[in-house]
């Protein structure tokens, strides 16, 4: 009787509560209706720093990877899809004041002569998750802070911290270049900066090999560590693995730059300057990405292999046993 009635409460409660939605079109008109007001609103908002935004990914071939970022955050949305859509949501309205605070904020490094593209360009993403908290309570932005917050990687930095940064990556990358290149018979090196002078048996190699600033690494810097928190996300690990794999992709996109700059180097000195040039360079530069997702993946076996999850015990045994007849 217990067990009968236990399933009688269940198959009740089956059929009262609401079907689970699967896919976006099932959402409500209404609801439809609501995100394309509140996407056209912003955007019309922030449309001279939209425009400015697309105009950076189109000119400056560092962030060119800026029209990705958008349609990954929209696929990392779609990955927690089910959840989403099943969310009961409840406004909350601490997103009013918020959104004023990102307005006012916008409003003063737009008028200011001191101000920020950069800060005024955030606005955007900061604009976005307040009108999410405003319209879905916190329960949404739980599921929803990682794609939003992910939009930075798509906006360009500041240009002054850009060079300060990219500068430092260009002399490390030529230092170590150097080191393994003298490493070789017959190859001397003199690092100057970003230039690397070359003498090899006894002549000296002419056009100086000079590390450019495409040569820095900071393209594969920040695309790496955008994926590198889009891997962290998509894939089910502890948390603390999650955290070193995201610290790792800084040393290996750098470790991996450094790779490119070095075989650069012997590929001038042993085959011709010509083939560091052009299409060969760049083909370089993208033959580094498989690299590091070697790197990245080795990390991570390394990782999953020497930690063992509670409850399955390494080595443990099973024991057959045979009852006697």
């Amino acid at each position: 009787m217990v067990d009968n009635s236990a399933r009688s409460t269940a198959r009740t409660a089956a059929i009262d509560a609401p079907p689970a939605r699967q896919q976006w079109g099932q959402l409500a008109v209404h609801t439809h209706v609501k995100i394309l007001l509140v996407a056209g609103l912003v955007c019309w908002v922030f449309r001279g720093e939209l425009a400015r935004l697309v105009q950076d990914w189109v000119n400056d071939k560092s962030w060119s990877h800026g029209f990705l970022i958008p349609l990954f955050s929209l696929y990392l949305l779609n990955q927690r899809k089910v959840t989403l859509l099943n969310l009961r949501l409840r406004p909350n309205y601490l997103g009013l004041p918020l959104m004023i605070v990102v307005f006012g904020f916008y409003f003063l490094n737009l008028i200011s002569p001191s101000g920020y593209a950069y800060f005024r360009q955030l606005s955007i993403i900061g604009m976005l998750g307040a009108v999410v908290l405003l319209l879905g309570g916190w329960e949404l932005v739980k599921h929803t802070w990682l794609p939003i917050g992910f939009l930075i990687f798509a906006v360009p930095f500041p240009r002054r911290y850009y060079v300060a940064l990219t500068w430092r990556l260009q002399q490390l990358s030529a230092a170590a270049a150097g080191f393994f290149l003298q490493l070789v018979n017959e190859v001397e090196t003199s690092v100057s900066g970003v230039v690397i002078d070359v003498i090899y048996r006894g002549r000296h190699l002419e056009p100086r090999l000079n590390v450019a600033e495409a040569c820095s690494g900071m393209r594969l810097l920040m695309a790496f560590v955008a994926l590198g928190v889009a891997m962290a996300y998509i894939h089910y690990r502890p948390l603390w693995q999650r955290l070193v794999l995201l610290a790792s992709t800084i040393p290996i996109a750098v470790l991996c730059n450094i790779v490119r700059v070095t075989v650069t180097g012997f590929i001038f000195v042993f085959i011709g300057p010509r083939y560091t040039q052009d299409i060969y360079h760049d083909a370089l530069g993208i033959a580094m990405l498989p690299l590091a997702f070697v790197f990245y993946g080795l990390l991570g076996w390394f990782m999953s292999s020497l930690f063992v999850e509670e409850g399955r015990p390494a080595g443990e045994q099973v024991v057959i046993s045979r009852k006697k007849k």
